[in-house]
């Protein structure tokens, strides 16, 4: 499901969650991400790893997944794309749906270590998913140190993104360990069901009916441009700018990788500690989490004897409205500031270089490009696509979670940590804060860090950096 579910939700922010996935179509963008995916090299598929106080009771694990299912049936969905490209992929009921294909359960060899727990959610993550079915599979993982467990979460990134899971987990996690029943949902959960040849017969109408709009679009922007040349002449130069954002050279080390072994690390902090060292020097949370990571990536190239220019980086700036479920994000493209030593300093950069590229006109330039890009067929899209996010060696990025304690089953969620995918990029960093704690995940391309024990190291004190401005 899109997460582990206890049992005593909040009934008012419960009756929301109609609205959390409920179009038939994949979006330009997740039509985009579901087309070009060619696992495990070019993967669109993340991992949730949710560390757990206890280990949950399994049978009341089970029922809220059921439950879940009717609140959300977005998770009991899979995709169906049209026989040609003449339209969006669809969401539709999975008339074979079976839970226990998608909810598993395992345990660790003794001692069963952080370590352990990473390493197994690596490898599951890069298992291609099958498309035939709902993209998301959960595994409860038992005999975790201490004893606790986690919930390992593996989906597909057209499920949602860092936005749709808060709004998602902050609505279906219980308040309390204790179960207190499931309320029903008071709205229908049926769904239409499509197959590949209904999905073009109705790409073909939407097709039809959608020319009339399409061609009064084409006229209103020809107006637009002749009546503000200079704006439109800015929009343009903004879009080379965005569509091709940076000439920063990327050094050999980081070149090549074939993004087939995953491996994952992470770091935690006070959300709190963070602000206040990105605001003591002029920045944001955000600013200071990614220069944690790229003064990490220069402490590591300095053990290695090289020193880290400035490198091309792609982030996910959120144009997330009131909509709920799917991912509502632009994609910016930076140089950012890794050539430079001084942490402080670094901040300050990293404020101004987002600045800049949060005021691209453009920016969202991709929501623009993509709907035409779909109707191509999959190969030229996936070179196109690659062409864009292999431009950057470095993906990052940072969003509110869980602000109040939630519980699975009976077990308190004491951390979150969300692991993105590597889509042409060697390194994925995310934060995701959860209850005051700032859950850092950090997936790389073993083949371009094969000394993983140095980089965790290295990224550590990258961060105590950054913490130490705070002071």
């Amino acid at each position: 499901m899109a997460g582990p579910h206890s049992d005593d939700a909040n009934l008012e922010a419960l009756a929301e969650l109609r609205y959390w996935g409920q179009e038939p179509e994949l979006n330009s963008l997740d039509a985009l991400m579901w087309r070009t995916e060619r696992p495990p090299s070019n993967s669109w598929t993340g991992a949730v790893v949710g560390i757990l106080d206890t280990v949950p009771d399994w049978e009341r694990l089970v029922q809220a997944h059921e439950w879940g299912l009717r609140i959300v049936p977005r998770f009991a969905e899979k995709v169906v794309e049209p026989v040609v490209p003449i339209g969006p992929p669809l969401w539709t009921a999975d008339p074979d749906f079976d839970l226990t294909h998608h909810l598993r359960r395992i345990t660790l060899p003794a001692p069963g270590t952080m370590r352990q727990l990473l390493d197994f959610a690596q490898t599951q993550a890069v298992i291609p998913l099958d498309r035939g079915r709902p993209p998301w599979v959960g595994t409860l993982v038992e005999g975790l140190e201490g004893r606790r467990a986690a919930y390992v979460l593996q989906a597909h990134h057209v499920l949602m993104d860092g936005g749709a899971a808060t709004q998602l987990f902050s609505r279906v996690l219980g308040v309390s360990r204790e179960s207190r029943g499931l309320p029903s949902p008071e709205y229908s959960s049926a769904r239409e069901e499509f197959t590949p040849i209904g999905a073009t017969q109705r790409g073909f109408s939407r097709l039809l009916k959608g020319l009339p709009a399409t061609a009064a679009h084409i006229g209103s922007a020809i107006a637009a441009v002749a009546s503000d040349p200079v704006g439109s002449a800015r929009y343009a130069s903004s879009a080379v700018r965005v569509a091709k954002p940076t000439q920063t050279p990327v050094p050999d080390l980081l070149k090549g990788g074939p993004r087939t072994a995953w491996r994952f690390g992470f770091l935690e902090c006070e959300l709190s500690d963070l602000k206040k060292a990105g605001v003591a020097v002029g920045g944001t949370v955000n600013d200071a989490f990614v220069a944690a990571i790229l003064g990490g990536l220069r402490d590591y190239y300095n053990s290695h004897g090289v020193d880290l220019p400035d490198l091309p980086i792609s982030m996910p700036v959120s144009v997330r409205g009131e909509e709920m479920g799917g991912n509502r994000f632009a994609a910016a493209f930076f140089a950012a500031p890794s050539g430079i030593a001084n942490p402080a300093d670094r901040i300050r950069a990293m404020r101004e270089r987002v600045s800049a590229a949060r005021d691209e006109p453009a920016l969202d330039i991709m929501g623009v490009v993509t709907p035409m890009l779909n109707f191509a067929p999959a190969a030229v899209v996936t070179a196109a696509l690659q062409g864009l996010t292999t431009s950057a060696v470095l993906t990052t990025s940072s969003w509110p979670g869980l602000r109040e304690p939630s519980y699975v089953a009976g077990a308190r969620l004491d951390r979150m940590f969300v692991f993105g995918p590597l889509p042409g990029t060697s390194m994925c960093a995310s934060l995701c804060s959860h209850v005051g704690t700032c859950c850092i995940a950090i997936n790389v391309d073993g083949a371009v860090f094969p000394d993983t024990d140095n980089l965790w190291a290295a990224m550590q004190k990258g961060l105590d950096q950054v913490l130490a401005l705070r002071e």
